[in-house]
């Protein structure tokens, strides 16, 4: 299988959060996408719900192989981004390998085995979009804080899908534990209410790590960066509280578009306003 084989379908515009919009300058634009491509197909592949452990581990080999010569062509592609712009492949293999981990381990002890999956599934993601802008490595810690809460927000959105279709599960062992909940609650219609104390208690750590990356925005020398980001940290505050109030197994938790707009419009403006005063 090759990674068309894989695909879902999914593009950009489907994901919770901006990537390279409007707000990134033009010129820093196609390296960011070609990041997202190279991440959608590996991605796609480590989900791919017919697939063997064996067919998924050769296609994300075929992924790696394209960082460094020939190989899958969304790999080839960011490869010769990268050495046109002098960036740190160092991303894209950690991203790959938190792929593989995807295929190999389908829970989690603990929230902090989850936070060091995320070390390997989102934080890559921002690092490399700051490295394209140039902006100073000492804003990766905020960077990593919004990553991480950025992927447990996408895991208990789809926590029952996750459970379902692949038996992925993203809650900790000890969360659902400490709450009474039972992995197997993730496959009814709707949450019990030991389940939904287990997600509300994820997304209230959810929140430690957007206090966490709030000042982030402001460290940013890049102001169209800045803005993006300043959009992302509000868009992902609004989700955290919806997953307290609202049950994602038997609710919608997500955005519409003209709702994330006005939301993304609000933080753009409230960012502008903060740096001119």
């Amino acid at each position: 299988m090759t990674a068309p084989d894989f695909a879902s379908g999914k593009g950009h515009r489907d994901e919770n959060f901006p990537v390279a919009s409007k707000l990134v300058a033009p010129a820093y634009r196609a390296p960011i996408m070609a990041f997202y491509r190279f991440a959608r197909a590996a991605d796609d592949i480590a989900d791919h719900t017919g697939a063997t452990a064996e067919k998924k581990l050769a296609g994300l080999a075929a992924m790696r192989a394209g960082l460094t010569g020939s190989g899958a062509p969304e790999a080839v592609a960011l490869a010769e981004v990268m050495d046109a712009r002098g960036l740190d492949p160092r991303h894209a293999n950690d991203l790959l390998d938190a792929f593989e981990q995807d295929v190999r381990v389908n829970r989690y002890a603990s929230w902090e085995a989850l936070i060091d999956y995320c070390r390997l599934s989102a934080m890559p993601v921002g690092r490399f979009v700051l490295d394209v802008h140039g902006e100073d490595r000492a804003t990766w810690p905020a960077s990593d804080a919004l990553c991480a809460a950025l992927q447990v927000i996408n895991h208990l959105q789809d926590c029952g899908k996750d459970y379902r279709a692949i038996d992925r599960v993203y809650l900790p062992a000890d969360m659902l534990a400490a709450t009474g909940a039972r992995i197997e609650d993730l496959a009814a219609p709707a949450a019990s209410p030991a389940l939904h104390a287990t997600i509300t208690l994820m997304a209230r750590r959810t929140q430690d790590l957007l206090a966490e990356s709030a000042p982030f925005a402001s460290m940013i020398r890049n102001r169209r960066l800045a803005s993006e980001v300043a959009v992302i940290q509000r868009l992902a505050e609004s989700l955290t509280c919806r997953l307290i109030a609202h049950d994602p197994l038997s609710e919608r938790v997500h955005h519409g578009k003209a709702e994330a707009a006005l939301i993304a419009v609000w933080a753009a403006a409230r960012y502008w306003t903060g740096r001119r005063a």
